[in-house]
Formats: structure tokens, sequence, C-alpha cells
């Protein structure tokens, strides 16, 4: 007798079963509504027929060739006057529709009724110590010490060039602007052919209404001295969401939202939302970036603006196609962040991805602290205020330089201070070598001023986790970018904890050098690194690559274990698979009752720390391990490379910019210097807007699978950008 009352089922036929199941096209989600917006747009087609025909009296237009029906549907549904390109950036917003031929650039920035401003309520930059008059003596005594032996250094190059070098510069440049600054010239307003127009603060739309701001260019021209007063907000900071400044998460994406719906409507034309369901958008977002900003990002082309659809694209990739480039490692040096990306046949190549926390700004902030050391005449200048900002950023880019026979001699200029309701006061000053020690500091970032750039890092906007494992941090990571990290902390890469008691800073020696890439003086020494091997954040059994070993003629990132100071693959790793092993590859155990198991660390303690240390390290250094990253090892890679990085961003304007990093480039590896080869964008084109330019072309492209719809958004929220995006999101 039967067991139980459940019908029997019949086993499974092994060699006469078959599925269909995501074989057909008509199964994937794109395919479907591509058929579905095909179907749609002809119905639409033959209804708009029979309505001509109701009102020609029945006379029937002369036939069209139905062969070009549905390219000519295609082709006005990808219109690209009906295209926005958006490429937000720490200091500037770079907008526009794709037909156009350059962007329009505004500042990253709103001003807001607030009961203090900026200048009110934070510390003069640059940051001083003013218990001591002497200018010199208002800074670190270690920063000081740091500029006069780049300035020594310098001097023996100029000499070793054979260029002319003044016998006492410093001497001469100190005593003119000490006499030059007592007594500025005044200049009347009417005798002034350059005074500035300030925005007038009572012509601001419905003033009692909080969404009313001033955007870009008329914020940076609110008088601080303005009744009410107003205060500016940066929405992006150092390439990343401004957590430090913001109270709350809302407001932070408020702000944001303020910026690009005010962009829209002044820059573009666009009054109205209701044409925005009409336009599709492109959005250039960083290489390394943060899950939930781009999440964000769509929710709010989706959801607040309205938009038909919306693709996104990372800045390398939009970089190479503005420059017309198929290979190339591309350099951006943006006003508050350099990333470092390798790009080969329109993919990036993910491990070589470096995002460095420097750039014009901090050129901007130390070219004013090494003029305010020199006696620099207008000793009052705060680059918290906002017309000071704007002369700090025109002095800067009219006499920063990295020609090193520019500043030869030590001549007089003057510069003019117009601050709101004030008379014009014009100033004369020298300088030397101070206006090509603030750009080396991209080989040198400790003289920049690093306190404050990650401060409030995760403190309004948490990380992104996996979908099926919460634990499990998913933002992407990069074995280069990894590599800069354990140079500046090399607990980074560790997977234990130590079972000795002692903290962690003493826990690993080689975390308390005082220079963190002081190894490059020595081709035989080797950066400290832990006793366990370094397996990769996302848990998986492949170690992390070591950091890239300089000064020997072959240079092998092969990935197997921290490198030993001899030997081409820098030794023999330990067992993977131990993660207790020590440096002899000896097994250590933890005191009897402490389980291995709680001696490990979990993928979100590890991201805890990256996300702890600043990702700061020489430019030259940083290009090195990107594309040593991205060889793997392979010599004609690392050679056809070098041979095509591209320089771009405002910050890279400085002259002679790209000669100077190719000859730290070659002194890197002489062995490859007739190979490297450093130059600017393609076709003459201004360096701070060929990403935008390349997103632009990316738009127009007839066949583009990447568009997001409201419809998909809706469906599948933001797991639409891993099923849409071009690359492994």
């Amino acid at each position: 007798m039967k067991q139980t009352s459940w019908p029997d089922v019949a086993p499974i036929n092994q060699k006469n079963y078959y599925t269909d199941y995501m074989k057909r096209d008509d199964q994937i989600l794109s395919y479907r509504l591509q058929a579905e917006a095909n179907r749609d747009r002809l119905v639409q087609n033959a209804k708009d027929r029979d309505r001509a025909l109701n009102s020609n009296n029945g006379e029937i237009p002369l036939p069209l060739d139905p062969t070009d029906d549905v390219s000519a549907q295609s082709s006005s549904f990808l219109d690209p006057s009906k295209i926005i390109v958006i490429h937000p950036g720490s200091q500037n917003l770079r907008i526009g529709f794709a037909t156009d031929a350059l962007p329009k650039t505004i500042p990253m920035v709103l001003a807001t009724k607030y009961p203090q401003t900026e200048s009110d309520m934070y510390e003069p930059l640059p940051r001083r110590q003013h218990e001591n008059p002497d200018p010199k003596y208002q800074y670190d005594e270690e920063w000081v010490k740091k500029c006069e032996k780049m300035s020594k250094e310098l001097m023996a190059t100029m000499r070793a060039n054979k260029l002319k070098v003044p016998p006492t510069p410093k001497e001469l440049v100190y005593n003119f602007n000490r006499r030059r600054g007592e007594e500025p010239e005044v200049i009347s307003q009417h005798n002034d052919p350059l005074q500035v127009e300030w925005t007038d603060v009572k012509s601001l739309e419905d003033a009692d209404s909080a969404a009313s701001v001033f955007l870009g260019q008329q914020a940076l021209r609110v008088p601080d001295d303005s009744d009410p007063k107003f205060k500016l907000w940066w929405p992006l900071q150092h390439g990343q969401l401004n957590e430090d400044d913001y109270p709350s998460k809302a407001h932070l994406f408020n702000d944001l939202e303020t910026v690009l719906d005010r962009a829209i409507r002044e820059e573009l034309g666009l009054k109205r939302s209701s044409e925005w369901r009409q336009y599709s958008c492109v959005f250039v977002i960083p290489d390394l970036y943060d899950k939930k900003y781009v999440e964000q990002i769509l929710h709010i082309c989706i959801e607040w603006f309205e938009f038909n659809r919306v693709s996104f694209m990372q800045e390398s990739i939009a970089a190479s196609f503005g420059a017309g480039y198929t290979q190339a490692c591309v350099v951006d040096v943006g006003a508050q962040k350099t990333s470092i990306t390798c790009v080969e046949d329109g993919l990036v190549m993910e491990d070589s991805r470096v995002n460095l926390k420097y750039g014009g700004y901090d050129v901007t902030e130390t070219f004013v602290k090494m003029m305010l050391v020199s006696k620099f005449p207008y000793k009052d200048i705060n680059l918290r205020r906002r017309y000071d900002f704007l002369l700090a950023e025109e002095l800067k880019a009219k006499y920063c330089t990295m020609n090193q026979a520019s500043i030869a001699t030590v001549p007089p200029v003057d510069f003019h201070v117009r601050a709101p309701n004030q008379p014009t006061y014009k100033y004369q000053f020298r300088y030397y070598d101070e206006v090509m020690l603030a750009p080396m500091g991209f080989y040198g970032p400790s003289i920049f001023d690093n306190s404050t750039k990650n401060r409030g890092r995760r403190k309004l906007v948490d990380r992104s986790y996996n979908a099926y494992d919460v634990e499990v941090p998913d933002d992407p990571t990069s074995a280069a970018q990894l590599a800069i990290l354990a140079l500046i902390q090399p607990s980074v890469t560790a997977t234990t904890v130590s079972f000795t008691g002692a903290p962690p800073d003493q826990a690993t020696p080689s975390k308390e050098r005082t220079h963190p890439f002081n190894f490059l003086s020595r081709a035989d020494t080797t950066p400290g690194t832990s006793k366990a091997p370094s397996p990769a954040p996302e848990g998986a059994n492949t170690p992390v690559p070591p950091p890239y070993i300089f000064g020997s003629s072959r240079d092998n990132l092969n990935g197997a274990a921290s490198p030993a100071p001899s030997g081409r693959n820098g030794g023999t790793p330990a067992p993977p698979n131990n993660p207790l092993a020590g440096i002899n590859g000896t097994t250590t155990l933890p005191p009897p009752g402490i389980p291995i198991e709680s001696l490990q660390r979990t993928p979100k303690d590890l991201a805890e720390e990256r996300d702890s240390v600043l990702p700061v390290a020489p430019l030259d250094i940083a290009i090195m391990t990107s594309i040593q990253n991205a060889a793997k090892g392979d010599e004609k890679k690392v050679k056809e490379l070098l041979g095509s990085i591209m320089v771009i961003g405002g910050g890279a304007k400085i002259p002679h910019f790209a000669p100077y990093l190719e000859d730290k480039l070659r002194a890197r590896r002489p062995d490859l210097a007739e190979k490297i080869l450093v130059s600017r964008s393609a076709r003459e084109m201004d360096e701070q807007v060929v990403v935008w330019k390349g997103a632009s072309v990316f738009a127009k492209l007839p066949t583009n699978d990447s568009w997001i719809s409201g419809y998909e958004y809706k469906m599948l929220r933001s797991r639409a950008i891993y099923h849409k995006a071009l690359w492994q999101y």
C-alpha cells in the first residue's frame, strides 16, 4: 500500500528534456521594450495617416518608401538636439545639448540665505598661526623646511641646465614686497575700466522662499557684506559628495538637484519642466564612483526631472571619445581631484583606476601661502572670501608655470583687489620660484594642505552593499588604487588583526614612517607591507598585486605577494590560503582559546579602513602604478601605454605641464625613455571640455544599448544600471 496520498511524479527523461529560457529575443527586457516601442510607433503612424486622409477630403499623399519608415522613426527617436549632456565637477558644471560645439560652463555652487557667510564661519585660508607676526613663522616649521628644500633643489637643477639664477633672489623679493605692501595705490571706481558687477541680492525672485537661490557666477559675485547674508554651498568636493559641509543628506541631495535644475532652465532655455519629458540625458560619472551617488543621479533624472531616457558614461571613456584615441592612459587633473585610468578599445581597464585627492585648487592655495611667506603685499587675503578666491585663481592662471626658463628673472608685476563697496586697490609685488614650487606639489603633495579633505567621509551617505550579502561592500575597487593606499598605510591590505595585544600602529612597524614614498630613493629597497598576504577586498582568493617597484629595469606586477628586495618577481609568496602565515611562510597561531575565525577582518572592516586613508601620492608614481597594474606584467603593453599618455583637465593648463611630467616619467623609467610620450588632447581642444565633448559624441551614436528608460527604472529601480551599463557595474 502507498505510504502517502501525494501523487507520484514521474522522473524527467534525462535524454530528452529541453528549455528555451532566455534563448529568444522577446525574453530579454531591452529587446522586448525596443520591439514594443517600434510597434507603438507603427500604430501611431497609421493613426496619423488615417487622420491625414480624413482632413484632406480623401486625397492620399504620396506613399513613402516602406523600407525607410523604421530608420526615419529611429533617427527622430535619437535626435541629438533632444539629448542633454551633463558633466559635473567639484568646481565647474558643464552642460549642453549633444549638438552644441562647446558646453556651457557654470561654477558648481549655489548661494542661499544664511545667518553667517563662509568667511565668518570658518578659519581663513591659507591657515595661519597668528601668534607670530613674521609670516615665515606663521606656518608649520616642517612645511617651511620642505619648501626651502624644494627651492634649493630647483636652483641646483637650473644651474645644471645652465639657466640664469639671480644671486640673492629671495632677499630681493622679500624686500620689494615688504616696501610695496604698506601703501597700495587707490583707484576710484570711475577710473577702473574692469570693475566687477556684484550681484544685487534684491533681485532674487521670491525672496521669502527658501527655494530662491543664486547659481554659479552670480553666487560667487554675492557681496560678503550683503544684507541679508548668503552662504555658498558646494554639493561636490574632491570628486565626491560634500558630506562635511552639509547637515543632512536631504539638504545635500536637494542642493545637487537644484544646481542641475537651474542650469537646465537658465543655461539651456528649457523653462518649463513639461518639456523635459521629450529630452534624454547622458551623465558623466567618475571612473572610481560611489554607487549611491550614481543611483541618486538616476533617481533625480528619472523621477524628478522625468527625462525620457538616461545613460551613464565614465570620464576616461568620454575623454578617449573626445580626443579620438583608441588606447590611452588618461590623466585628468581637475580642480580638487586627479584621476588616472588606462583605456583600451573603448573600455576602462578596471585595475588601473587611480583617484587622488588633489588638483588645481591645492596649487592655488599653496601658491598664496608661499607668497605670504615672501611678504605678499596683500596680507589679509582669505580664500574663504569670494572676491579673494577669484583673485587667487586669477593670479595662479596668470603667473604659475613649470618652465624653469621663465623664472630666471624677478620682474615686478601688479594686481588689483576689487572688493564690494570699496575702491579698487592696486598692489605691486615680485615673485621668484613660488610660481613653480606650487605646481611642483603634484610631485610632492606633502606641501598641500590635506588635513580636512577626508573629514566627514561617510557621515551622511553610507557605502553601497551587495544585494545578496548585505555585509559585503560592492563599490568598485582597483588594484592600482589599493597599491597607492598601501604605500600610505600598509595595514589596508592585511586580512587579519593582531593578537599580540598591541595597537594597530605598533603591530605594523612600517606604518611609522615619516614619508611613505622614501623607498624610491634607492633601487634595492621596497615598501614595507603587512605580514599577511593581501587578498582582494571582494573576498576572492586572488591576492592583491603589490605596489609598483621602482628602479629596476624589469618591473613585474604578478600579484603573487608582497615584493622582496631582490628577484625579478619579488620573492616567494606566502600560501594564499593561510591567513596567519608570516613573512617566511611559517604559521603563527593565536593564543589558546582564541579562534582563528575571530581574527579574520571582514570586507566591511577593510572598506572602512580604505575610506579612512586619504589617497595622495606623487603624480608620476601614480601614473606608473596605474600603467603597471593595467599591463599585468606585459612589457609590451607597458610601452604602448607609456607612449600614449593624455593629460586633460583644467589643472593641467599650467604652462609646460606636459613636458615636465614627461621628464619626471623618463627619470622613473630611463630604460623606456624613448617610448614615453605625454601629449595634450588632440585637435587643439580645450583640456577642460574634452570629457564633455566625448560624451556628446557618444550621445550621437545611432546604436546605443545603454539607455535606461523610465519604464525600466520603475520596474528594476537601481538594478537597471547593472543591466544597462557598458562596463561591469
